[in-house]
């Protein structure tokens, strides 16, 4: 903490500048975060578990060995040198064998197979049927860029430019590294930026993709053929093992009525160069130094302002999480998770899930027909605590300790089809989307439930020596964060059941609307970075959820204690352990490139006003520590949803 500083003035310095002061960025990072430095603490544990795996004269099960030795090719850097480009080969000989367009369709399907990528022209996945949350069918959506969002593509400030112009060099410098000569790599660069400039003005926003009513366009097989009559989607079917499928959600129609035209005037010589590029930047990070080196120059020094690339055992510990994480998961939770902190944080989740229901029975603004259905929304929200009810099998993936590029792809492709095979079977309502390590959380609007890795509940985030006031702030506030999701401007618009479904009465949601145009009001008058404004309608739901959350967790901490009240400790009261407790979570350090990159493209708010933002809003907290009126934590009239 700064106690040097007024908690009515700056909440977050008060809390956090201690530790902002002796946390600097490590040279490896974009940023510095309590949530960033317990993930790293995660894969310190990791790192000890595969070194001792990877040594294949001990005796290992049949999940060991696979990541023991996936994690032993990924170490073996001398060897991965030696190959330099050559694993690439086949796949550029794929491209280059192409004679005309219609060969794309499953020269396509085979390079998104192995990459796992949608920066190929357009993604396709298996998802829930927005309108039917039991079924998995295909989606099809618009992709094929290199940056990360489409407003790098279309911004016309000088940075913006001037970005752009440092991505085209860096994709000249890796067209070089496969071999181009100086002026076929600028050619090459400025026919790859025509097609992603194209593709880009083309793709919806990502504030008009908040909105799932933007992302739902069922379509047979005749009509998404009829959007883009140039490329055959039988073939590309059949390529990808799902021929005579006929149920599409195609995300974004004008996208692909565009990308139509873009296959229609490109010629075949310039879509192998763009395919090409797509090959050796999907693929750069697993190859000899000079492509790691220049991807990392471009993505993460460039970028987000990152120094150093991360050492190798770091990398490669990611990668078996990316890759083999339910694997992995297993041998951690061993080690990092216990039936007794299952049953605190399940306990804990209840409770604030009690408190969602009081506040819904109680709420003035909701009529009784909306509140029956949003009180139906919570009684079937199912909770995730840890980890999954059941491992995955990877048993099938070829993992050999001489081929690491190899066993990337093959693990890619048993993802890839481990997916697409879900399409047109019943949805596994059991399965989590994230690996049991990951530091981090997440409500699913169409699975409607709650899921928490064992990775984040770990001190100091959870941390069961602590008293509850500070666990209650922190995890508390994020367990009400996740909860509130199911009620945000996204989460709102699905039923109980995860179906997209309007079950709000017009007056109901104009209510909902004006007060969460409060908080779009207020996020609007925040500066992210220098000229840069929070983009407020990005990151309205996560606004929402965080004042909501923390409401809920006041709440449930209040009954908590209702019978045995605690006491002040280390010279705060409770309330104000409480306050600072939550605020903790969010002590981050930040480099301004990084600053800038998430003003785009996070639908989160810079950490300052994660804590400031949602403290304003809560008289709770203004009588914890006597704030008066006029002083800037101390809001005259708060915005309030949940």
């Amino acid at each position: 903490m700064d106690p040097s500083v007024d908690p009515c003035e700056d909440f977050y310095q008060y809390s956090c500048g201690g530790w902002i002061k002796h946390n600097p960025i490590p040279a490896d990072q974009g940023d510095w975060s309590v949530y960033g430095k317990l993930q790293t603490d995660n894969q310190r544990l990791l790192w000890g578990i595969l070194a001792g795996l990877a040594d294949a004269g001990r005796p290992r099960s049949a999940h060991q060995r696979l990541i023991g030795d996936y994690f032993a090719a990924c170490m073996n850097e001398p060897l991965v040198q030696q190959r330099g480009a050559a694993p690439l080969r086949p796949y550029l000989a794929l491209i280059d064998r192409m004679r005309s367009r219609a060969d794309l369709p499953a020269v396509l399907s085979e390079l998104q197979l192995a990459s796992g990528s949608d920066g190929m022209l357009f993604g396709f996945y298996a998802d829930q049927d927005l309108a039917d949350s039991a079924r998995i069918i295909a989606f099809v959506a618009a992709g094929g860029l290199g940056l990360p969002d489409r407003d790098y593509y279309t911004r016309d400030d000088a940075k913006s430019l001037a970005l752009l112009q440092q991505y085209r060099a860096h994709v000249v410098r890796m067209f070089a590294l496969l071999g181009d000569d100086p002026v076929n790599a600028r050619q090459n660069a400025d026919t790859v930026l025509r097609i992603e400039q194209t593709l880009a003005r083309a793709s919806l926003t990502r504030v008009e993709q908040r909105d799932p009513q933007n992302l739902f366009h069922k379509m047979n097989a005749r009509e998404l053929q009829a959007l883009t009559p140039g490329f055959d989607w039988s073939v590309y079917l059949h390529a990808t093992g799902l021929a005579g499928l006929d149920s599409f959600n195609v995300t974004e129609p004008k996208f692909f009525q565009a990308l139509a035209r873009l296959l229609d005037t490109t010629p075949l010589a310039d879509l192998k160069t763009y395919l090409r590029w797509h090959v050796v930047n999907a693929a750069a990070r697993y190859l000899s130094a000079p492509f790691v080196n220049e991807n990392f120059e471009f993505f993460a020094h460039t970028l987000r302002g990152v120094p150093e690339l991360a050492p190798r055992w770091k990398r490669c510990v990611r990668l078996v999480d990316q890759q083999l994480g339910e694997a992995l998961g297993r041998e951690f939770v061993q080690r990092a998770f216990s039936a007794d902190l299952k049953r605190d944080t399940l306990r804990m989740t209840q409770q604030i899930e009690q408190a969602m229901q009081a506040d819904l029975a109680q709420l003035p603004w909701m009529g009784s027909e909306t509140r029956q259905q949003a009180l139906e929304k919570l009684h079937g929200i199912t909770n995730k605590i840890g980890y999954p009810d059941r491992w995955r099998d990877y048993s099938s993936v070829r993992v050999r300790r001489d081929d690491f590029f190899g066993n990337v792809v093959r693990a890619t492709m048993f993802e890839s089809h481990r997916q697409l095979a879900k399409i047109g079977k019943p949805v596994d309502r059991d399965e989590w989307q994230m690996t049991p390590p990951t530091v981090d959380a997440y409500y699913s609007s169409q699975m409607n439930d709650i899921n928490f890795p064992a990775g984040v509940l770990q001190p100091p985030l959870y941390d069961p020596a602590m008293d509850d006031a500070p666990n209650y702030g922190n995890t508390g506030g994020t367990i009400g964060h996740e909860l509130t999701h199911a009620f945000d401007d996204e989460g709102r618009q699905f039923d109980a059941h995860g179906n997209l479904r309007d079950w709000w009465t017009d007056a109901d949601a104009a209510e909902f609307n004006r007060r969460a145009q409060c908080i779009v009001d207020q996020y609007a008058q925040y500066t992210a970075i220098d000229d840069l404004k929070i983009n407020s309608k990005l990151t309205e739901g996560e606004d929402i959820a965080d004042l909501g959350g923390l409401v809920l967790a006041w709440m449930a901490w209040q009954a908590q204690s209702a019978d045995a009240p605690p006491q002040p400790r280390d010279g705060f009261s409770p309330q104000q352990r409480f306050f600072i407790g939550y605020a903790q979570w969010s002590c981050d350090n930040m480099r301004p490139e990084e600053q800038r990159e998430l003003a785009l493209t996070d639908p989160h708010s810079p950490a300052r006003y994660r804590v400031n933002g949602v403290l304003v809003n809560m008289p709770q907290f203004a009588q914890a520590f006597s704030c008066r009126v006029d002083q800037p934590m101390a809001k005259p009239t708060p915005c309030r949803v949940w």
